[in-house]
């Protein structure tokens, strides 16, 4: 079997059983590139059957010269997966990852930012500007519904559904979930529809899509990505921020006004409840709260 047959095959799983969107399919093979590289570069004769643990533990030492212990650890759960692939289609029988070990990572939490300072980024928003209109209702929309970049600018038309007070978004691997949504966000998401959005020059394709850009087509994550860093610089915020700080903003504001964690999860759209734990930080004064409100020996 050859590499490239093998990464084919492994890509279409991951596309037809495991329903993962295009991005995801994209890193996954990534980590599979690297590895074929490395053995083309070294002039390592060994195909995806015969590789043992003793040529992939020689792969991984030379590429954590180069990559953080986060980055290494990625690549060896990326390489593992691909591996169990093999494995469960009986092209291999063991994986020769399975004694490697990840290396130690702390959990890593990204900047949270305040109210206020939340507020302060939307207000630098120049109005006066068509995409101005557009720039607020997009943050409006990542901090009041917790989305993720990707799912804001997948936005459609057809997913609002104001009058039930929900928005219907498209989540990792397709899924879908239902999101609150709140009367601010509904306000200048109508706004920007009826003042901004209607005067454009929308192209094929495109005429669902609820966040355009200039040019009439769908805003890439770069760009939304751009936007935010611009503002963050024009009011001087030293936070090292991005599209995600909002999410997990939003995720962090409503624990501390004591939403429970199920419910975030369910908005967040994550599968585990793990994931929210490690996702939304829980500081200790919020826990003493807990323990003071809800202990039966208070």
């Amino acid at each position: 079997m050859k590499w490239e047959n093998a990464l084919k095959d492994y890509q279409t799983y991951l596309k037809i059983e495991r329903g993962l969107s295009q991005n995801s399919i994209e890193n996954y093979s990534l980590d599979v590139k690297k590895l074929i590289f490395f053995l083309e570069h070294g002039n390592i004769k060994s195909s995806p059957i015969s590789i043992n643990p003793e040529i992939v533990q020689q792969f991984i030492y030379d590429i954590a010269k180069t990559v953080n212990p986060r980055s290494q650890s990625r690549l060896i759960s990326g390489l593992r997966s691909f591996f169990n692939y093999l494995v469960f289609e009986d092209y291999r029988k063991d994986n020769p990852l399975e004694l490697i070990e990840s290396p130690k990572i702390g959990r890593k939490l990204p900047d949270t930012l305040s109210e206020t300072e939340i507020d302060n980024i939307i207000k630098a928003i120049d109005l006066s500007k068509p995409e101005g209109e557009r720039n607020r209702a997009m943050l409006e929309t990542l901090y009041g519904c917790g989305l993720r970049v990707s799912e804001l600018i997948g936005l459609k038309i057809s997913d609002l559904f104001f009058d039930e007070g929900f928005i219907k978004v498209t989540g990792k691997g397709d899924k879908q979930r239902f999101v609150p949504i709140v009367e601010v966000t509904k306000k200048y998401i109508n706004i920007y529809r009826n003042e901004v959005r209607n005067h454009l020059k929308i192209q094929s394709g495109f005429e669902d899509t609820l966040f355009l850009n200039r040019r009439g087509k769908q805003l890439t994550r770069a760009m939304v990505f751009t936007i935010i860093k611009q503002l963050a610089e024009k009011i001087g915020l030293k936070k090292n921020i991005s599209p995600h700080t909002f999410r997990h903003s939003f995720a962090t504001h409503l624990l501390q006004n004591d939403a429970d964690l199920r419910s975030i999860q369910l908005m967040l759209g994550h599968e585990s409840i793990t994931t929210t734990e490690i996702y939304v930080h829980l500081d200790k004064s919020h826990l003493t709260d807990v323990v003071e409100k809800y202990h039966p020996r208070k």
